[in-house]
């Protein structure tokens, strides 16, 4: 395969890695193939890496293991996401010349396919699914292009990016881990909604978080789609609509097109360069101000919630004018979503269970207890604290779950949180801990009773006992297949 662009960039220069990572292991291949000097340096030793680390350091990348990677000896920099980029050590090595990039954000640096890029606290994965599968079933309609899927899901794309060309496309989910350091906006872009999120992370709070996120959007950039239902991206929507340097499209699943248009005070109408996008009578709209065009009913969505029309009106936005409404349609009546998100694992003894273990957000367990509004519903949450407020989760909890079983890290801090909550009524929400995860779930399976459901929604990331939010979800599949 050849990699001529990422290998001109590299030019000879010394690289170093920080944290190996499955998205980096093609980066390093890639490296010492050019035949550039590599050093990765990671909190666990090659050993602790495994076979593939091995198998790098015998051709010839020198392997560091320093968990707080003081020493960085390179002119090219890669960052893997979970590592700040103002740790000592990387601000010493850019103070010497270094240069601190990353497999995405050098991915965005040299394709030359279109990029279509969303972010957000929730619901980036199923949308960035969706615009993908709209993309990739137009292009097949088209007979030209290909449509390649990644960033933060899916596989690297930096060491297929000299294959690509300008009939490719790339759809990529990305955190505000990824956008720290991004230098190049992408041509779509769309924040699906931001609330407080990784703040334990985020030294500089929602301020820097929501910084980052807005460095998806820049010169590069025709067209972002932005929530009007969420505070902070209905803000970005209006300080947009003042730039009127590309278009915006505002979408909400809430409001009618007069009560847009009022939102947005019709600021960038005369210009062209503002749509909304609503739900009426069943069907969702997109306007110019002018003219109308139905792209979808929302009958013809097999996903259950009211957070997944949000998700079809994001990638929608995003791709109109791309794609032929039929593909719209088609896709939505087939789609029976992402894996660990909402996803149905059994049925034993009249009760579901349903693995949500990508939740990791207060506002993404309340949209899962949402789509399944009126079951009764035993729920999992608790896990790695990420500094989140969790006032919200309880009034969530209270009013729709009839027990909750806590676990992992947060247990105590939520249970803190649902007993000082004005809605709690022991009457109606029962609360059970139990720090051991396997233990939880068969709390769970106890308080269930037939015809109604157990969920597995964290409302909270998973590090503290997992290695990711998809190991937590097999394991809880594990355990709930393993029940006779």
């Amino acid at each position: 395969m050849s990699n001529n662009k990422l290998q001109k960039y590299i030019n000879g220069r010394s690289c170093a890695i920080l944290g190996l990572g499955v998205s980096n292991l093609p980066l390093a291949e890639i490296i010492l193939s050019s035949g550039a000097p590599l050093t990765i340096i990671d909190k666990k030793s090659v050993s602790e890496l495994g076979d593939s680390a091995l198998e790098l350091q015998k051709r010839g990348a020198r392997f560091v293991a320093d968990a707080s990677f003081a020493n960085i000896d390179g002119e090219l920099i890669f960052r893997s996401p979970g590592i700040r980029p103002d740790i000592d050590g990387i601000k010493k090595a850019t103070s010497l010349g270094a240069e601190l990039t990353s497999e995405t954000e050098l991915f965005m640096k040299l394709t030359d396919a279109t990029t279509y890029a969303i972010t957000g606290s929730d619901g980036k994965t199923t949308t960035t699914t969706l615009t993908g599968k709209f993309l990739e079933a137009q292009t097949k309609l088209n007979c030209k292009g290909r449509v390649f899927v990644g960033g933060n899901i899916g596989n690297p794309l930096l060491p297929v990016c000299s294959n690509m060309t300008s009939d490719d496309t790339a759809v990529l989910e990305l955190s505000s881990f990824q956008l720290m350091t991004f230098s190049r906006a992408s041509k779509y872009a769309a924040i699906t909604n931001l609330s407080p999120n990784h703040l334990d992370w985020h030294k500089g709070g929602m301020l820097e978080y929501e910084e980052a996120k807005r460095k998806m959007i820049g010169k590069e950039t025709i067209r972002v789609v932005l929530n009007a239902e969420s505070e902070v991206t209905a803000r970005i929507a209006l300080e947009e609509l003042e730039r009127a340097e590309r278009e915006i499209i505002v979408f909400s699943s809430k409001r009618t097109k007069e009560e847009l248009c009022e939102f947005t005070k019709t600021l960038g109408a005369k210009k062209g360069l503002l749509r909304l996008v609503f739900e009426r009578n069943g069907v969702i709209v997109i306007s110019d101000g002018e003219h109308e065009e139905e792209l979808l009913c929302v009958s013809d969505i097999v996903l259950p919630g009211r957070h997944n029309v949000e998700n079809y009106m994001t990638a929608m936005a995003l791709t109109y004018g791309n794609v032929q409404k039929t593909v719209y349609t088609d896709i939505a009546k087939s789609f029976g979503g992402v894996e660990h998100r909402l996803q149905l694992v059994r049925t034993l003894d009249g009760v579901d269970y349903y693995n949500s273990s990508i939740d990791s957000s207060p506002s993404r367990t309340a949209a899962a207890l949402s789509a399944l509004h009126g079951r009764d519903i035993v729920i999992i949450c608790g896990g790695y604290d990420k500094k989140i407020p969790f006032e919200p989760l309880a009034k969530s909890l209270c009013q729709s779950a009839r027990a909750v079983v806590l676990t992992g890290a947060t247990g105590d801090k939520i249970k803190e949180t649902i007993l000082s909550c004005p809605d709690f009524d022991p009457q109606k929400l029962t609360v059970v801990s139990n720090l051991d995860f396997e233990g939880a779930v068969n709390d769970a399976r106890r308080l269930a009773t037939a015809g109604g459901c157990v969920l597995l929604s964290p409302a909270c990331a998973s590090f503290d006992a997992f290695k990711n939010f998809v190991e937590r979800g097999k394991r809880f599949c594990d355990i709930v297949n393993g029940w006779v």
